[in-house]
């Protein structure tokens, strides 16, 4: 009888599971970074654009990127790796999935955010839209980068060619979220339509109308006797003719005995 070293399936098991938490906390970090971004990169050209919300900006697209390169090189070498076992291949497809739709977000709040940046310049802030909206990014930001407080005093002053050299750099990150999502492709064939998502943070509950729809539509079944209204408004009609036909009725036999 062949012998089986139990010892070192289960390390391998084990390496897998903490492989799949640990692609799963930083995925949904790179999710909650990104959608911090994409807050900030909606007050961009309004009110609230200021020296502080570019800075925060900056500081959102770094931590984004700092995640995207690490989770990449993570769920690349898993998924290439034949031996993986089926449900944690499908675990890992699903982690795949939800990243490479965070980088395309990502790569479109950055693209808006560039364009943005060259309409609404903060050398002259009249050009700004006066939205009325008043703070709130930095709660966002600092949660989303796990610091404390990002309120920090920013020079009433725009530094010279500060805003050049910005966009020089997010030019090149743009093109290398660009570059990282084709060679992502390149690397890994995972076909978006072949991933079937599962579980309850993927299912798609009803709506309070739905459910109330379903509800009346249930009741109406199980109480045969209950009639619509169109119905009943019907009878009342009917109803209602029958008695003046009575009245008239009445009133001729009247008329033509005491005549």
């Amino acid at each position: 009888m062949p012998l089986v070293n139990n010892k070192v399936g289960d390390d391998c098991t084990v390496g897998t599971d903490k492989a799949l938490v640990d692609g799963k906390a930083q995925v949904d970090s790179l999710i909650k970074v990104v959608a911090c971004y994409r807050h900030l990169a909606s007050c961009v050209g309004g009110c609230t654009d200021s020296l502080q919300l570019r800075d925060e900006l900056r500081q959102t697209r770094e931590k984004a990127q700092m995640l995207a390169v690490a989770i990449c090189s993570h769920l690349t070498s898993h998924l290439r790796n034949k031996s993986l076992p089926g449900e944690q291949r499908k675990e890992m497809e699903l982690l795949w999935v939800a990243f490479s739709s965070s980088l395309e977000l990502l790569h479109v709040d950055m693209c808006k955010v560039f364009t943005m940046g060259d309409i609404f310049s903060l050398a002259n802030s009249k050009t700004l839209v006066q939205t009325g909206l008043q703070g709130g990014g930095s709660e966002v930001a600092a949660r989303a980068l796990s610091l404390p407080d990002l309120n920090e005093t920013q020079s009433p002053n725009l530094p010279a060619g500060l805003e050049s050299q910005e966009r020089s750099i997010m030019e090149q990150e743009i093109s290398h979220i660009d570059h990282m999502i084709d060679d992502m492709e390149m690397k890994v064939n995972v076909m978006r339509w072949m991933v079937e998502p599962h579980g309850p943070q993927y299912a798609d509950p009803l709506s309070s109308t739905d459910s109330a729809s379903l509800a009346l539509l249930s009741v109406d079944e199980e109480q045969p006797g209950h009639q619509p209204l169109c119905q009943r408004n019907q009878i009342f009609v009917l109803l209602l003719l029958f008695a003046v036909v009575l009245v008239a009725a009445t009133l001729s036999v009247c008329v033509f005995f005491f005549s």
